[in-house]
């Protein structure tokens, strides 16, 4: 119905309604998110507004940020990662800690007032690759780390360093989510038992959701509906920390 956010309450969805370990739920995160990202990027594509090019200058370093991370630096991190007298931050404690600080940025993109500019005003397309290769990395990183897809970190950039008219930035950060997450999914190495029926029934209600949400973004403004996801993105990242600190 707006266009983002979606992926933002996967990890809360799985740890919080389904019990599940939040490094677990970082790893089912990228599957579901991946293929909720394909499914909804299906009907941009028909109407040919994914930069083909762009996804693939953007998405090859995310992608391989992501393989690495999943593959390197979460297996890294140690059970315990430091106390503070008598609470100790666990690599569970971390992972919802760093999510919640990604749900508060990502609710305030949600709730500013976005300043309209016309697509003529944006210029021919170019490429400011160190940039781009840059913030592909550190989106791939994000997604690594959180199981979130980073779409109103893409969108952005691919709007200001690729010069994308929106509606094509959405659609080309829906494919870069996209390979991205089910890359890192399937190329994450380990042997833990993978729940494949809990993940197929939380992915088949997100892509229920989609064509939902498709059928209603006719009859309702996604606009108006943003800033109000965005609040409520803010008040559960603030609720996770509280849970996840003095709650605990």
């Amino acid at each position: 119905m707006i266009g983002s956010g979606g992926s933002i309450l996967t990890v809360p969805v799985l740890v919080y309604l389904f019990s599940v370990d939040a490094v677990v739920a970082t790893s089912y995160s990228l599957f579901i998110v991946g293929l909720t990202s394909a499914i909804g990027s299906i009907e941009y594509f028909r109407k040919g507004l994914v930069n083909i090019k762009t996804a693939l200058v953007f998405g090859a370093p995310s992608i391989v940020a992501v393989f690495m991370t999943r593959a390197y630096i979460v297996p890294a991190i140690p059970k315990e990662v430091f106390s503070i007298g008598d609470f100790i931050v666990t690599k569970s404690i971390l992972m919802m800690l760093l999510f919640a600080v990604l749900m508060i940025a990502a609710s305030y993109s949600m709730i500013k007032k976005d300043k309209k500019k016309k697509e003529e005003d944006l210029g021919p397309q170019k490429f400011n690759y160190p940039v781009i290769l840059i913030e592909g990395a550190v989106v791939g990183m994000v997604t690594g780390l959180v199981g979130a897809g980073g779409g109103f970190l893409i969108i952005p950039a691919l709007v200001l360093l690729s010069k994308l008219p929106m509606k094509e930035a959405v659609g080309t950060s829906l494919v870069i989510i996209a390979a991205k997450s089910l890359i890192g999914f399937f190329g994450e190495g380990g042997d833990a038992v993978i729940d494949w029926l809990l993940i197929s029934k939380v992915a088949s209600f997100a892509v229920g959701g989609i064509f939902i949400g498709i059928y209603l973004s006719k009859k309702i403004d996604g606009a108006k509906l943003k800033p109000i996801f965005g609040w409520f993105v803010l008040i559960m990242g603030i609720y996770i920390i509280l849970k996840e600190t003095l709650l605990k």
